[in-house]
């Protein structure tokens, strides 16, 4: 099993593709220890000194490393090793009874185009530099919508900008009703 790496704008991410499918239905993150129990991968992954979150895209494994732990000279053969491992093995990516929970409340007109607009054009583009954004909270009062960076975006030093320069202006352009983008922590 050959596994490419690709650096991302996130100096304290590297995106691991293996060459298959990874995380087919839903993309999935996992912040610490106790959140990636969820995932046999994530768990072992974690248990690598400075590894500080995991995510799963659609074909890709996105590792974040603690800022002032080891760099990734030193990271890198370990994780190829435990997501060659975890492919060779067979092992589901969720434990069984893991699941991701999803929002089943009625979206406005306003909400599906903004959530069909970021699915449609803006995830796309986020994926391929290891990372996701997901809506989180639109005030139609406002204006003001609220998204959610995951993977090698959170933390990333350039979020903010592709936030702004990026985001915020197609969702202007699309969405009228949009006046301004704010990414929650």
């Amino acid at each position: 099993m050959f596994i490419q790496t690709e650096a991302t704008p996130n100096p304290n991410a590297l995106k691991f593709l293996p060459g298959r499918d990874v995380a087919v239905q839903d993309v999935l993150e996992y912040r610490t220890i106790d959140e990636a129990a969820a995932s046999p991968l994530a768990e072992a992954l974690f248990e690598l000194e400075g590894v500080e979150g995991v995510f799963f895209g659609a074909d890709y494994v996105s590792v974040t490393r603690a800022a002032h732990g080891p760099d990734w000279t030193e990271m890198k053969a370990p994780i190829l090793s435990v997501i060659m491992d975890h492919f060779v093995s067979g092992a589901p990516l969720v434990r069984e009874g893991e699941t991701a929970t999803e929002d089943a409340g009625e979206d406005t007109e306003i909400v599906a185009e903004i959530k069909s607009l970021l699915d449609s054009r803006i995830r796309p583009a986020v994926a391929q530099d290891g990372g996701d954004i997901l809506f989180d909270h639109f005030d139609e009062e406002t204006g003001v919508l609220r998204l959610r960076m995951r993977g090698a975006c959170a933390g990333c030093p350039s979020s903010s900008a592709t936030l702004k320069a990026g985001v915020e202006q197609m969702m202007r352009h699309y969405v009228p009703e949009v006046t301004s983008v704010e990414q929650v922590l």
